[in-house]
């Protein structure tokens, strides 16, 4: 069992971090204070709040992502999810759980996260509970044949520029910030939001 080993690996993450901006920061504050106060804070079990893993995946191209259908939530989202037992790192959990969650190999993931999110879930077993989300960014570098697991309804690739007219916020910005981490400052165009 990981036990105190990713809990240590969550503060250094956030420790370590830049964040790109303000709200960011404060986002990164509260997570460390979270750890902070509890011994338990990356499993589940931690209430109110407890840490996640996720990751937005994105084809090796950089033009499209994957998203799923979540069963729980019934909107899409980025891969990801709770910490498990044998977990040591927070990016070895978002890369655990992309891979359990689109059945892709051959995936590589940033070393470093790129968003933080909070966000209440209001179905399933946390509900009431609020997920501390360290978000990271995975390229598919081989296959992008995909496999629906069963925590899904369904999953699938869209273009960057034609995201679901009903994506939550943070999925959005997560994209958008998924951009500019896999484009070269040199290249970048007009800055533009995904549709």
């Amino acid at each position: 069992m990981a036990d105190g080993v990713l809990h240590r690996d969550a503060v250094g993450v956030l420790e370590g971090w830049s964040a790109p901006d303000r709200e960011q920061e404060e986002l990164r504050e509260h997570y460390l204070r979270h750890l902070k106060e509890h011994a338990d804070g990356v499993w589940r079990s931690s209430r109110p709040e407890h840490i996640t893993a996720s990751a937005l995946v994105v084809d090796a191209s950089g033009s499209r992502v994957l998203l799923t259908l979540h069963k729980t939530v019934g909107r899409w989202l980025q891969l990801g999810g709770h910490c498990e037992p044998d977990d040591i790192t927070l990016v070895g959990a978002a890369l655990r759980e992309s891979v359990e969650e689109s059945g892709l190999d051959g995936l590589t993931i940033t070393p470093a996260p790129v968003q933080l999110s909070r966000h209440q879930i209001l179905a399933g077993g946390c509900a009431g509970a609020f997920h501390l989300d360290v978000q990271y960014v995975v390229t598919a570098t081989a296959s992008t044949d995909y496999t629906v697991s069963d925590e899904s309804h369904d999953l699938a690739w869209f273009p960057l520029d034609a995201l679901p007219q009903d994506l939550d916020p943070t999925v959005r910005q997560l994209a958008t910030r998924a951009r500019d981490h896999l484009t070269p400052p040199s290249t970048r165009g007009p800055r533009t939001h995904p549709a």
